[in-house]
């Protein structure tokens, strides 16, 4: 039983990406049947712990480059379920007024999300869909903290490989950055179908096809076109282990066994 206890209208049966995604961190918002999902993947990938928290390291990094350059807004959509080292803790160690806005679609996160943040100054959670862009920053909770007018760094890690080609994840991120000020950066991450294993690919699409959302791995070209309109930082799209390591945390290698492209665009 997660530490947030059951959610009303939560079927438990179903393994949810969020959750997986907590457990493959050593969390304890999960329940069996994402545990058992996560197990299946690991028994196959291994390298599955590996890209979790390389994923978890790039948000570190990032978030702190941009916070070093001025920026005091952050929007994390697919936030997940909070665990250490979230974007306003690492954040705030630069900019103690930094305001964040964390987005996610599972009832689950955004409870346990908000009951764990109550005592947080400048700091919410809302419901939202990635899918639709749009809601997120009309939400009238969200234009109470983020001032639209001003730069704003929104995050998207380890989100957008849920989002099928059918639903056209180019103009989703297309539509973010519109709304965007200029001066604002896009934090991205995204599995990679780059020399992933012909069976460690095909056990992740199967277990996510039975779960809240399907997974659809993409090359490297693809996952750089989201930036279009985004300039790269450096050392610009390259597998996460490789942007800007600081030598504080241990690295997956070869960098490519992290199967994650990362990269920092700013507008």
């Amino acid at each position: 039983m997660p530490a947030s206890g059951p959610i009303d209208g939560v079927n438990v049966q179903v393994p949810n990406v969020a959750r997986i995604y907590d457990y493959l961190l050593g969390g304890k918002d999960n329940y069996a049947a994402d545990r058992d999902a996560a197990e299946r993947l690991l028994a196959v990938a291994p390298e599955t712990a590996a890209t979790v928290r390389e994923n978890r390291a790039f948000l570190r990094r990032a978030v702190r480059l941009l916070a070093a350059e001025g920026v005091r807004q952050f929007v994390d959509i697919g936030a997940g379920l909070p665990t250490q080292a979230n974007v306003h803790e690492v954040a705030r160690e630069i900019a103690p007024d930094t305001r964040v806005v964390y987005v996610d679609n599972d009832p689950v996160v955004v409870a346990h999300g908000r009951a764990l943040l109550t005592d947080s100054p400048q700091v919410t959670v809302l419901e939202g869909d990635l899918r639709r862009p749009v809601d997120i920053f009309a939400d009238p909770a969200l234009r109470a903290l983020i001032d639209l007018d001003r730069p704003v760094a929104v995050l998207m890690l380890a989100v957008l490989h849920f989002v099928t080609d059918d639903q056209d994840p180019a103009s989703i991120v297309r539509r973010v950055r519109e709304l965007l000020p200029p001066g604002s950066a896009l934090i991205l991450s995204h599995v990679t179908s780059e020399g992933n294993r012909a069976e460690a690919a095909s056990t992740a699409k199967n277990v996510y096809d039975h779960a809240t959302a399907s997974i659809a791995l993409r090359t490297r070209p693809e996952i750089l076109a989201f930036f279009e309109g985004f300039e790269l930082e450096e050392p610009g799209l390259v597998y996460a282990p490789e942007w800007r390591p600081d030598g504080t945390e241990p690295i997956a290698s070869p960098p490519e066994a992290s199967f994650l492209f990362a990269g920092v665009g700013r507008r």
